[in-house]
C-alpha cells in the first residue's frame, strides 16, 4: 500500500467518525436518570406502559432508568413519594386531594386516565340497581386508601347517603369472590376489575357507573412540589417516555396483550389481557387529549371533583386545582 493510499484511508476513516451525530456520543456517555414510579397496584396488565421497558426501551431512549414500586391503592402511591421511596405517584384524584388537605405539597403533572373507570357492581338477584339501594348494605372496596372507596362515596352522595349508611369491607383487588360468596352485597371496582370478574363467571350483574355522575380523571401522575421544582428536565423526559409507551399500547394492543403474558402478574389469559388493554386505551383518551395530546388535564373537571370531595366531607378545606397542577412538562400534542 502506498503512502498516498494510506493517507486517503486515514482521512476517510476520520471523515466517517466526524460524520457520526454528536448526540450519539453524548447519549453513550451520559448515565440514565433513575425515576421510580409508585403504583396503586402490583405489576398488573393495566399498567403495561410501565412494565415493558425491557422489551421496548421507551424510557431508556429518553435517558430514564425506570423502576416500579407496587402498592395497594392510590394512598399507598402518595405515601411512597412522601417517604422518598419513589419519585412519581400513579394515584387517583381522591388520594391526591386527601394528601393536599393534610397540608402536603404536591403537584399533578399528567392525566393518565381522563375517563372515570370506577363502578359498583351487584349480582342481579340482589335487587341492587341504583345508589339508593346500597343503604344498609355491605360493600367491598380494594382498600380504604383506594379510588374504589372514594368513588363509592361519590355514588352514595348521589342518593343522599353517607359512608355511615353502609358497611365498607376491604376485599382486595380481586374482590368478586367475596361478592359471589355472599360476604358483601355489592363491590366497588374498576372497568378492568369487572372484566376479570365476568371472565371468571360472576354471572348476571347490575353495574352502577360512577362516571355517569362525576366523569373525572381516574388516575394522575403526582410528584412532591420540591421534586417538581428541582427535577423538571428529568420529569419532562419521563413523561415523554410514558406518553410514547401509552401511544404504543394504543396503536398495538395485541402486542401489549402478548407482552402482558410475560410481564404482568395477572397476564395468564391472552384474551383477557387484550380486553384489559383495550379498556385502558379507551380510558387514556378524551376530547381534550385528542386536541392537546395524551396527558392533558381537564382542570374544570378536576375542580368539580375537588369541590365534590369537600361536599362529601372527604376533605375539609377548599382546593384550587389550578394551583396544584402543571401542564408545563407535558410532551405535546403528537399521538396516534
Amino acid at each position: 500500500m502506498t503512502k498516498t493510499t494510506t493517507r486517503r484511508t486515514v482521512l476517510a476513516a476520520g471523515a466517517s467518525l466526524l460524520a457520526l451525530p454528536a448526540v450519539s456520543w453524548g447519549q453513550a456517555a451520559a448515565p440514565a436518570d433513575k425515576v421510580t414510579v409508585a403504583g396503586w397496584s402490583k405489576a398488573i396488565t393495566e399498567v403495561m406502559p410501565l412494565l415493558v421497558e425491557e422489551d421496548k426501551g421507551f424510557y431508556k431512549a429518553h435517558g430514564i432508568d425506570l423502576a416500579y414500586v407496587p402498592g395497594a391503592g392510590g394512598g399507598d402511591a402518595i405515601r411512597n413519594i412522601l417517604s422518598g421511596q419513589a419519585d412519581v405517584a400513579f394515584t387517583d384524584p381522591g388520594s391526591f386531594f386527601a394528601a393536599l388537605d393534610k397540608g402536603e405539597k404536591l403537584r399533578a403533572i399528567y392525566d393518565i386516565y381522563p375517563q372515570n373507570v370506577f363502578n359498583v357492581v351487584a349480582l342481579k338477584k340482589s335487587g341492587i340497581t341504583r345508589p339508593a339501594d346500597l343503604k344498609g348494605k355491605k360493600i367491598g372496596v380494594y382498600s380504604l386508601s383506594s379510588g374504589t372507596r372514594q368513588n363509592l362515596l361519590v355514588l352514595l352522595h348521589q342518593a343522599g347517603l353517607a359512608e355511615s349508611d353502609v358497611t365498607i369491607v376491604v376485599t382486595g383487588v380481586l374482590n368478586f369472590a367475596p361478592l359471589l360468596q355472599g360476604q358483601v352485597d355489592a363491590t366497588a371496582a374498576t372497568d378492568t376489575g369487572l372484566a376479570i370478574g365476568r371472565r371468571r363467571g360472576i354471572g348476571e350483574v347490575d353495574v352502577m357507573e360512577v362516571g355517569r355522575y362525576l366523569n373525572v380523571s381516574s388516575d394522575l401522575f403526582v410528584v412532591r412540589e420540591d421534586v417538581f421544582r428541582q427535577q423538571q428536565p428529568v420529569l419532562k423526559r419521563f413523561l415523554k417516555a410514558y406518553r410514547d409507551s401509552a401511544a404504543w399500547m394504543i396503536a398495538k394492543p395485541e402486542e401489549a396483550a402478548q407482552l402482558a403474558a410475560k410481564r404482568a402478574i395477572d397476564g395468564t389469559d391472552p384474551a383477557l389481557n387484550l380486553e384489559i388493554v383495550k379498556l385502558r386505551n379507551a380510558a387514556s383518551v378524551s376530547d381534550l387529549t385528542r386536541q392537546k395530546g395524551l396527558g392533558a388535564m381537564d382542570l374544570v373537571s378536576l375542580q368539580k371533583a375537588a369541590d365534590a370531595y369537600r361536599q362529601l366531607g372527604l376533605i375539609g378545606r377548599p382546593i384550587k386545582v389550578a394551583e396544584v397542577t402543571s401542564q408545563d412538562l407535558l410532551p405535546g400534542r403528537a399521538q396516534p
